[in-house]
């Protein structure tokens, strides 16, 4: 299995953080939507180290599907074939109130903006007509001066991140790969994940072979007692905020955990964190994050996540960043299994 780390570093400082995750054995690196752009720390790496790029995920709803295309098949070029367009729809406070969007049901909207996007990569890539006409997005003026195609690389994959069953329905019907949210548990992932990809790969009449899964998991990896609570705290932080949101209920209801989303949520507008934390007992910790050692942490990926089909996995280490020799010992046990 092979170890994706998140470049976690401002673009400025990009390419140098990217230099020593590779170098500590990180197979891969991936950005998050958060307080820097998505797209410009990978376009930072992709010169300096030869691993997979990919963002995960990049907010769609606020995009053009032509910028998303530009952008995916330049750093494409750029990491010479390693880059992966991870999606993802947000919230609709986040969507309407942050980036000043329009906001209309997710799926159906996801699942458009997928469709525009690998429309418009495969017009460049085959040369053929671009058309697409959508509810929500139509796509057909495409003059010869603005296209970059064929790529060298071929199209780059484009995958969509999911945590409810209409979601994931959707990415496994027309997506390239689903990337699974992190706030997870292995029941979750087996009632509901698995099935739900089943029945959107039956909808697109495609083969599971050719449909990626990456599962992400959040660690608290330390070695000593000192280093483990500190990353307990860490991880029982942003496991809080998780817990507090109410898209991500369905994962607490399905461990019998369900009143405690309400719980967290009041606390979180009070700005209790402490409390927040307090509530993230130590059975809740080990089912919805892996703990322990480097080995020990390898072997409990491995355990849920192989039979997802999985050969590779993405990982956070919120609150606490582990060593480079910590990291190589990650990506060697994982390499191993």
């Amino acid at each position: 299995m092979l170890l994706d780390v998140q470049l976690d570093a401002r673009p400025d400082r990009s390419a140098e953080r990217a230099r020593e995750l590779v170098e500590a054995g990180a197979d891969g690196l991936f950005t998050f939507e958060g307080p820097h752009d998505v797209f410009l720390p990978l376009a930072a790496a992709a010169g300096v180290v030869q691993a997979d790029l990919m963002t995960n995920v990049a907010i769609a709803m606020p995009r053009s599907p032509m910028h998303l295309a530009h952008t995916a098949w330049d750093l494409h070029l750029m990491s010479g074939g390693r880059f992966r367009l991870g999606l993802g729809s947000q919230i609709r406070p986040h969507v309407e109130k942050r980036y000043g969007a329009t906001w209309s049901p997710p799926a159906a909207r996801m699942r458009e903006i997928v469709l525009a996007v690998v429309a418009i990569l495969d017009s460049w890539q085959h040369g053929t007509r671009l058309d697409f006409r959508g509810e929500h997005t139509t796509h057909t003026l495409m003059p010869p001066t603005f296209v970059p195609g064929p790529h060298p690389f071929g199209r780059p994959p484009v995958l969509l991140g999911a945590l409810g069953p209409v979601m994931t329905r959707t990415a496994a019907e027309v997506a390239d790969g689903l990337l699974v949210m992190p706030f997870n548990s292995e029941r979750h992932l087996r009632e509901r994940t698995l099935p739900a990809v089943e029945e959107g790969l039956a909808r697109g009449d495609r083969d599971r072979a050719g449909f990626a899964v990456l599962p992400q998991a959040i660690c608290a990896m330390g070695e000593t007692p000192e280093e483990q609570r500190a990353a307990d705290d860490g991880v029982r932080a942003l496991l809080g905020f998780y817990g507090s949101t109410p898209a991500y209920r369905p994962v607490l209801d399905v461990e019998g955990w369900g009143d405690l989303q309400p719980e967290l949520n009041a606390l979180s507008k009070r700005g209790e964190v402490a409390a927040m934390m307090a509530l993230v007992d130590d059975t809740a910790l080990a089912t919805l994050a892996v703990r322990g050692t480097p080995e020990e942490c390898a072997t409990e990926i491995a355990r849920r996540f192989a039979p997802l089909g999985a050969d590779r996995v993405c990982t956070y280490f919120p609150g606490h960043s582990p060593s480079a020799t910590q990291l190589g010992r990650l990506a060697a046990a994982l390499h191993a299994r």
